[in-house]
Order: structure tokens, then sequence, then C-alpha cells
């Protein structure tokens, strides 16, 4: 789900031409390319090309690169989203919560949601055993949590790291 935009992000995104919007979409495709193999796939040159990216960075158009890790081949096999519910809704247990999540290594996502939940995790772990650690001794810290419900993933069907880019 995108987050609501304000008036200066909505401003900011009609500055973008067809040009920019193919390299956001090739970029994160593959962060790897270089600005010659861009400038081609474009029909530019490198230097703009390499300006454009620079400003489109700038921008926070592109937020960060990274390189997407295989879970299975280092141990992260039990994928869990587990909802979680607040026992209290005050502006300090709330951003105690965020805060605290921030800084758990298997929780690899994190929203605030509507609904009967307050928060969906993605945890990722090794095993239920694992997870079982996870839940009494890492969740059981965080203070204001008044329930959690998780959900196990049997199997993946589809995973995507891309932002649809619909204006092209």
């Amino acid at each position: 789900m995108l987050k609501l935009h304000t008036l200066k992000d909505k401003l900011s995104m009609e500055n973008l031409d067809v040009t920019d919007l193919q390299l956001l979409n090739y970029l994160q495709k593959n962060s790897n390319v270089t600005t010659k193999e861009l400038a081609a796939l474009v029909n530019l040159s490198p230097t703009p090309v390499y300006e454009r990216v620079r400003k489109l960075e700038k921008e926070g158009f592109i937020k960060q690169y990274i390189a997407v890790l295989d879970a299975d081949k280092l141990g992260g096999e039990l994928i869990v989203f587990c909802n979680i519910t607040l026992k209290q809704h005050t502006k300090e247990i709330g951003n105690q919560f965020v805060k605290d999540i921030r800084s758990i290594q298997e929780v690899t996502e994190c929203y605030n949601i509507s609904g009967d939940y307050d928060f969906k995790l993605k945890v990722m772990v090794k095993d239920m055993k694992h997870y079982q650690d996870f839940v009494i001794n890492t969740l059981g810290a965080v203070p204001n949590i008044g329930s959690a419900h998780s959900t196990f993933v049997i199997g993946t069907i589809k995973q995507s790291y891309s932002v649809p880019i619909t204006s092209l």
C-alpha cells in the first residue's frame, strides 16, 4: 500500500517525465545497472542520465540501494505475520511501540493498520521453536501489547520489492 502524498509530493511527482519514470523502473529491477547501461536503455548519453539519477536520489524518489538476499539460504525459513493489538492508545505508547519494534531484528516489516488490529508485523525466524522464543522473550518484553495473533506462511506465491509505476 502506498502512503498518502502531500501536495508537495504530488507536485514533485508531476515534475517527473517519462524518462525519469523509466529510470526508476529500470533501477528498481536492477540497482546494479551502470549509468552507461541505463543511458542506452533510455536513449540518452551517460551524463544526463547520471544527473537525473542523482536528482531522483536527492528528491527522495530513490530511498536506498539494497541487495535482496535469499532468506532460505540464510536460515530464515519461517515467515509469520503477527497482528498486534495494543492495550492502550496514547501517543507515548504508540511511539514507544514503534521504537521497540524497529530495534527487533526478526521483524522485517511493520505496518500500522486499520481494523481489528493496530499493527501487522512480518517476522522471519529459523523455525517454530525460534518463533516461540521470539513471542515469549522478545514480544513479551515490549510493553502495552494486549494481544498477538499469528499467521504462518506455508508457501510464497509472489514476492516483489517493486513499486508499481503506472504512468509509463
